[in-house]
């Protein structure tokens, strides 16, 4: 049997991304010459600084920094070129070869240049105060203050690049064999095998038939790799323990909080907050009980579309660029112009191809360069929220790289989903506002409802699986598959109640969460976003045109401040712990309407 082919076309077949603007192809000699330029600038800058850090003065660190920002620039394209590659086709054996020698040569330009953060914060913290209160440095203040935070971790400079040196055939091959592994398993369905985007593609299939088979599909799927892939878990999970250990990290998610400059009491006051609200699920999904007229909602029913009036509408590329672009250019002109460019310039990848990997995502690249967009298009309704959503993320790139530079583009994860999420919700208003049909409103809110539930509730709960999975690999030791499986049902029958029959055979799709992986920690940041987003949401419905340039100001910022203090210029306070609440509410509110609407709809159900 061969790879399935897609039914229906949606026009984003041919939806390929330019990537020229790094190389001319994985042929083009450039690139082994700009590795060697890369490298050789590195060696300068270590010959012209080394053992000197704690001597410069503030015009001298901003020129440090300026040098050390091209640097990064010209590696950083190298970078993309070949990760952005990868991620199109996981199983092309040259690809593989760029994407190991890119980070070798990475595992090398990093040990070179990790003197220069040694070396700063080995500055007495006096001396180091009076640099920092120097107006001279400008942009480059925050990074070094940010920096500062990690000296109670900070290894001598030996064992840091034994860490990275060895990182290259550790941590970072796993990544990338998880990412190859999961590629390459494909989902027997009807005779035809399908890719992990297409098989979760018929999860939102109208008949129910139609989504057990596909949730049965994905089981057996997964457990046909279940061996490598509970392997795989279990080895990044001891190779994070050792690394906390060795740094003396108090908890597993110590350094995640520290890299998305979230203090430890604000994420717990979010998971308690989120964890507090699970009813808000069970009440949701009791409803859409009721609606499907199901005795009982299992695992495969929670993406079903309502059956209102006809089948879910199917969107063609060109319908969800106009849908996604006008909802921004409505908010922003600039930020719809900026938006246009992404698909007039083809800084997006939207095709469906047999070994692109699963997902979606943005990737800032450098300033050199622009950002680039990454979707699996299938032309569902999700599939134009997920394009709004990435290319929330592509604008926020766009504006912190232009005003800030490499220093201040690539920003915490938490405030890293707050652009994403914000334009899910100005294409998710635009669209509810034009409809005039109950019954449709109604869809649209139930959908985007399960959406804001997704990124909120789920996301904790992988939060919450994440916590007993380190927590028990430390305890334990290695983790048996079945194990694993336990708590993923736990943590997830948590959040459902009994609003939701989570079969035991939907145990082991943790196993296919890239996050788990590559980004430990991570899946918090989404209930962050998307929760800050509700507030801020809010906070423009109220003060209209107003609000607009200040938004833009807060993403241009970047990562060129704390998140309290960027979001503060918008009247947001992390600090207080009710912030959450306000979010949750939102959501709360919705569900009222949603039930309204229900009600309105169908009042012989109720």
């Amino acid at each position: 049997m061969i790879d399935a082919v897609i039914e229906k076309k949606t026009g984003a077949e041919d939806v390929i991304w330019d990537l020229s603007v790094f190389y001319a192809g994985l042929d083009d000699p450039a690139i082994a010459r700009d590795m060697e330029e890369v490298q050789a600038k590195a060696k300068a800058y270590a010959s012209e600084y080394r053992g000197r850090v704690a001597q410069l003065d503030a015009e001298e660190m901003v020129d440090a920094m300026i040098e050390r920002e091209a640097i990064e620039d010209m590696a950083g394209r190298i970078g993309s070129y070949a990760s952005l590659n990868f991620a199109t086709d996981t199983a092309d054996p040259q690809v593989g070869a760029l994407m190991q020698k890119v980070q070798e040569f990475y595992a090398e330009l990093n040990q070179t240049l990790l003197f220069f953060e040694l070396e700063w914060k080995e500055v007495p913290e006096e001396q180091a105060q009076k640099l920092l209160a120097n107006p001279t440095l400008g942009k480059y203040r925050h990074p070094l203050e940010s920096e500062l935070r990690y000296r109670p971790y900070t290894l001598s400079e030996i064992e840091e690049q034994l860490l990275v040196e060895k990182s290259v055939t550790g941590r970072n091959a796993w990544v990338r064999y998880f990412t190859q592994v999961t590629s390459a398993i494909r989902f027997e369905y009807e005779g035809e095998l399908l890719t992990q985007s297409q098989i979760l593609a018929k999860l939102y299939d109208p008949n129910r038939e139609v989504r057990r088979k596909a949730a049965d599909s994905v089981t057996k799927g997964l457990a046909t790799r279940s061996m490598d892939l509970t392997y795989i878990f279990n080895v990044v999970l001891a190779d994070k323990a050792q690394d906390d250990k060795r740094r003396k990290y108090p908890t597993w998610i110590t350094s995640r909080n520290l890299a998305n400059k979230a203090p430890d009491a604000v994420v717990d006051a979010l998971i308690n907050a989120v964890t507090s609200n699970y009813d808000l699920v069970a009440r949701h999904y009791n409803l859409k009980r009721v609606l499907l007229g199901l005795d009982e909602l299992t695992d495969y029913d929670r993406y079903a579309p309502l059956q209102i009036n006809a089948d879910e509408r199917n969107y063609t590329w060109s319908e969800a660029r106009q849908i996604v672009v006008d909802a921004y250019t409505a908010f922003s002109p600039r930020m719809g112009q900026i938006a246009d460019r992404f698909f007039s310039e083809r800084w997006i990848h939207a095709a469906l191809l047999p070994n692109k990997r699963g997902g979606a995502f943005a990737s800032p690249t450098v300033p050199s360069a622009h950002p680039f967009v990454f979707v699996n298009y299938t032309g569902k309704n999700r599939d134009v929220t997920t394009l709004a959503h990435e290319l929330g993320h592509g604008l926020h790139m766009y504006l912190s790289a232009e005003a800030q530079g490499i220093t201040g583009l690539y920003t915490p994860l938490t405030t890293a989903e707050m652009a994403s999420v914000f334009g899910e919700m100005l294409t998710f208003n635009d669209l509810l506002t034009k409809e005039p049909d109950p019954a449709a409103r109604l869809l649209m809110t139930a959908s985007k409802i399960e959406d804001s539930f997704a990124t909120v509730f789920r996301q904790v709960t992988m939060n919450r699986f994440e916590d007993k999975l380190h927590t028990a690999r430390r305890t334990e030791g290695e983790l048996s598959t079945e194990r694993i499986n336990t708590f993923w049902l736990e943590t997830q029958r948590a959040m459902f109640g009994n609003s939701v029959n989570l079969r035991d055979d939907y145990g082991n799709w943790w196993s296919y969460v890239s996050h788990f992986i590559s980004v430990p920690g991570y899946v918090y940041a989404y209930a962050f976003g998307e929760l800050l987003v509700l507030a801020l949401f809010n906070v423009y419905q109220k003060r209209g045109a107003d609000f607009v340039p200040q938004y833009i100001d807060v993403l241009a910022a970047g990562d060129s401040d704390y998140p309290e203090n960027i979001l503060a210029k918008v009247g947001i306070n992390l600090s207080d712990p009710d912030f959450w609440n306000e979010g949750l509410n939102i959501l709360r509110g919705m569900v009222e309407r949603e039930e309204a609407l229900a009600r309105e709809v169908f009042p012989e159900k109720f």
